[in-house]
């Protein structure tokens, strides 16, 4: 089969064929589809001390079965995230990170919709909202950001403000839901939120935090990490909550499932639609990653093998 590696910090990417991987216990050999690319990923390739397995998000059929695995079975559609490697034609799915896809969603979508919008859903839960308050989404043209606007509009936001990089984006936000849009680089990002979801971190949690009412709540999900000053928590009485999808799934299954059947519910409603900014072929993974690492993606970037 193929697969995706590199040798050194920060690349290149370069196709290579290695065998195909077998199921362990738990776990199942899926014919990848779609493969997700995401900023954690990318920058584990351009920071990691030494090469990392490209892994990540991935969709397709499953081709066999480990010993103990007991939801799934040859033929079923599935996906979830591979920690080992992803980017490839066959990757290995633990049972236990996989979720089965409906016959009325293809691959792509699946791909783009289920771990972003789980993340951004448990993000948006952990914010604890209010029907009618506002929301503050940063990145919110990304793969995460874009389905963050439209679930905080379907869990009840009365007014939602988009963050991002460049105001070219702005249209496609608000074809998202968005009310407002601002960029990092505004003084004023106009009426403060109740509650922001922040996927970038680093130097825009000072102003993500200034942008929040008394009271408000900021909840990071960003691998970017960044530094929060005690005082300006009490100024405002805000606070600030971390978030980790991975914690969901290996400690609370059964909310994981239960965000996921809402997902799959709000999709086949029509109230969330996963955007797709492009797709490209596993030898152009350096091409993708270059789009991810520019912040030019509005909405899910996609490799298919």
């Amino acid at each position: 089969m193929r697969r995706v590696r590199y040798e050194s910090t920060g690349g290149p990417l370069f196709l290579e064929e290695a065998p195909v991987p077998e199921a362990g216990p738990g776990e199942l050999l899926v014919h990848c589809e779609a493969v997700g690319v995401t900023l954690p990923v990318v920058r584990k390739v351009t920071e990691a001390a030494k090469p990392i397995a490209l892994g990540g998000e991935i969709a397709g059929a499953v081709v066999a079965v480990g010993a103990g695995v007991t939801r799934f079975r040859a033929g079923d559609r599935v996906t979830g995230l591979c920690f080992g490697h992803g980017y490839a034609d066959f990757a290995v799915l633990h049972e236990a990170m996989a979720s089965p896809v409906p016959g009325t969603a293809s691959a792509v979508e699946a791909v783009a919709l289920v771990r972003g919008g789980l993340v951004a859903l448990g993000a948006l839960a952990a914010a604890r909202p209010e029907p009618g308050e506002t929301a503050l989404v940063t990145a919110a043209a990304s793969g995460v950001g874009h389905l963050a606007v439209q679930l905080a509009r379907a869990r009840g936001a009365g007014r939602v403000v988009a963050a991002v990089s460049d105001r070219a984006k702005a249209p496609f936000v608000r074809s998202l839901g968005a009310d407002a849009v601002v960029t990092y680089a505004d003084e004023d990002w106009g009426t403060p939120a109740d509650y922001a979801l922040d996927a970038v971190g680093g130097d825009l949690l000072t102003p993500a935090l200034a942008a929040l009412a008394p009271g408000g709540r900021l909840v990071a999900y960003s691998s970017g990490g960044g530094t929060v000053q005690a005082y300006d928590l009490l100024v405002g009485a805000t606070s600030v909550t971390g978030f980790q999808m991975a914690r969901i799934a290996r400690e609370r299954p059964a909310l994981y499932e239960e965000w996921r059947q809402e997902l799959w519910r709000l999709f086949t409603e029509g109230a969330v639609r996963p955007a797709v900014h492009g797709e490209f072929a596993l030898t152009e993974a350096a091409r993708a990653h270059r789009l991810i690492e520019t912040r030019a993606n509005l909405g899910k970037v996609v490799l298919i093998p």
